[in-house]
């Protein structure tokens, strides 16, 4: 009586079956609904399962299994190791790797013929070939040494429709039913939203980011970002904004392109996201997304020494927001290294994240001005305990700042993006979007800062100075009595005489360079007096407002010449 109960329920459970897969692609028979189907075999289940004749896979398995060597996926920032497939992946395979004919069944003697000449799986999306490293890793054991990693659930809560075989691992069924397509693809639950995706992956702080929950569309302009996907807005695609669960254009990390910046343009381009921030990249200056492909890795140092700048170097795409912080908004949960050269993640201060590259990383290129004292890294240039700094990483310790503009005092700190950002931003007075990206002006600066020399004064050509100090009060010369008569009347850049970051304590002292003293060695020179001390470029602090130089410029030869009094004087 038993043994009749388990046949009925054999019988009835392969009923539902063939009435499921009936109206799917995997119904290879004549009647099947898809392009690829036999000529005439009428039979459904055929293809994949006979009573009689069956390998000794499970479930009457009525396909040869593939003897290929696959290619594993792999990367360095996966911490499964999935081996050649096994379980029911295998058994998938044997179709959609390409390498054995779609008739080609143990329960025959002959191949079943399919229509149009067709043999193998159509090469196509279905297709996976023998190369898995564009596809989801498969076959490896999902233990509690994968959850504990933080970004993982623990595979005890597999026991929903995503589930694991018995023997624990991750298979191609964990995610495809192949009976049942009410999900499309085949999949066990609805991807949309990223509902398949976040069964398994916790990204630290997806939950609150645009990328899973904006509802901006594509506006018909350019390039579909989505044509691997039916669904219309940015939360719908979710993952797969960016990602793509086969055959993805970039092995690691499953992306649709392998040139990184591609994965932020197809939206960013302003034809999904508002501001059209890849124009902005393809200015004069900018950060050269488009020079290095595949250099960029997840798991490298804080300190950047392999030369390179991709999108996901600044923004994480799982955790970066709407914010008026930066480090918490559109640079959150990134990597950084702090004022003292310690690593921190993630980043408090924007600077932190600059100073990855810009700081103690080597192979750094030559400054763009010759200067007295040369540096090119920012880390040591802004450290308070310089001579003078611009107050990035602290307070100035000018205590005597007349030119600045409300609401700034000498109290204040500022950002490097005060400084290098687009030209095109809101903040420099235009729409476009915030940020060092690119900028018309050199290197990257948010305003116009002449440094050829002889080049007039006006509001434009220093307009990145008289953003933060009074043009009227620098003119005026209240700070230093010749400011006008150098500015206007010499025509010399500000560049000639301060380097805006700073200068560091290893290098100058507060006599010879404070006020960001350090000239510019292009324009400025020794005076070549020998031995009356006109062999040296020199300027000595001699107290508030009060100074002298010995130097040669613009053919004036300075000895030990004395300045003083500023406040207008």
């Amino acid at each position: 009586m038993k043994l009749q109960w388990l046949t009925l329920l054999l019988l009835l459970m392969m009923n539902a079956a063939h009435a499921q897969i009936a109206t799917t692609k995997h119904n290879l028979s004549v009647s099947g609904p898809g392009t690829v189907k036999a000529t005439s075999e009428p039979q459904i289940c055929i293809f994949c399962h006979t009573p009689h004749s069956a390998s000794a896979a499970a479930a009457l398995w009525n396909r040869r299994q593939p003897g290929s060597t696959y290619i594993p996926y792999s990367s360095t920032t996966a911490i499964a190791n999935p081996g050649q497939p096994t379980g029911s992946s295998i058994l998938c395979l044997s179709c959609h790797d390409g390498t054995i004919a779609l008739g080609d069944i143990l329960s025959r003697t002959s191949d079943i013929t399919m229509a149009g000449g067709v043999t193998t799986i159509p090469t196509g999306a279905t297709n996976l070939s023998t190369d898995l490293s564009d596809d989801h890793p498969i076959s490896f054991v999902y233990s509690t040494s994968i959850s504990s990693s933080g970004e993982y659930v623990d595979p005890s809560s597999l026991s929903g429709p995503v589930r694991l075989d018995d023997s624990g691992m991750l298979q191609c069924t964990s995610c495809h039913e192949p009976h049942d397509n009410s999900n499309g693809k085949f999949l066990v639950k609805p991807a949309i939203a990223s509902q398949l995706c976040t069964t398994c992956h916790q990204k630290t702080g997806w939950n609150g980011t645009p990328h899973n929950l904006s509802g901006k569309t594509w506006n018909g302009q350019g390039v579909d970002p989505w044509t691997t996907t039916e669904w219309n807005t940015v939360g719908d695609n979710g993952c797969e904004n960016c990602h793509q669960p086969h055959s993805a254009g970039s092995g690691e990390r499953l992306l649709h392109f392998a040139a990184e910046e591609n994965n932020c343009a197809a939206c960013h381009n302003g034809n999904v996201a508002s501001q059209d921030i890849m124009s902005v990249v393809g200015q004069f200056s900018a950060h050269p997304l488009t020079d290095s492909t595949g250099v960029h890795d997840p798991t490298e140092a804080n300190i950047v020494n392999n030369r390179h700048v991709e999108c996901v170097d600044c923004h994480n795409p799982h955790a970066a927001r709407a914010g008026m912080d930066p480090a918490t908004g559109a640079l959150n949960a990134i990597p950084g290294v702090d004022i003292t050269g310690v690593n921190v993640e993630p980043i408090t201060q924007t600077y932190q994240l600059c100073f990855r590259c810009h700081g103690d990383s080597t192979n750094k290129p030559a400054p763009l001005t010759p200067r007295q004292i040369t540096q090119t890294n920012t880390r040591l240039e802004f450290q308070t305990a310089n001579p003078s700094f611009h107050p990035v990483a602290g307070s100035g310790v000018n205590p005597d700042v007349p030119s600045l503009i409300t609401p700034l005092t000498t109290a204040s700190t500022i950002g490097c993006s005060d400084c290098h950002n687009s030209n095109a931003a809101v903040s420099a007075g235009g729409s476009g979007p915030e940020g060092p990206h690119g900028s018309a002006y050199e290197p990257i600066l948010v305003r116009q800062y002449e440094t050829q020399d002889n080049s007039s004064e006006s509001a434009s050509n220093y307009a990145l100075c008289y953003g933060c100090h009074d043009r009227n009060s620098i003119l005026g010369d209240q700070s230093f009595s010749l400011h006008d008569k150098h500015i206007v009347g010499e025509r010399t850049p500000c560049n000639v005489c301060h380097d805006p970051h700073g200068i560091s304590n290893t290098q100058g002292n507060s006599t010879n360079n404070s006020h960001l003293i350090n000239f510019d060695t292009s324009v400025v020179s020794a005076m070549g007096m020998g031995g009356m001390g006109g062999d040296q470029i020199q300027f000595v602090d001699n107290g508030r407002f009060a100074g002298s130089c010995t130097l040669s410029c613009h053919g004036e030869q300075h000895m030990n010449f004395s300045y003083g009094g500023g406040g207008g004087g």
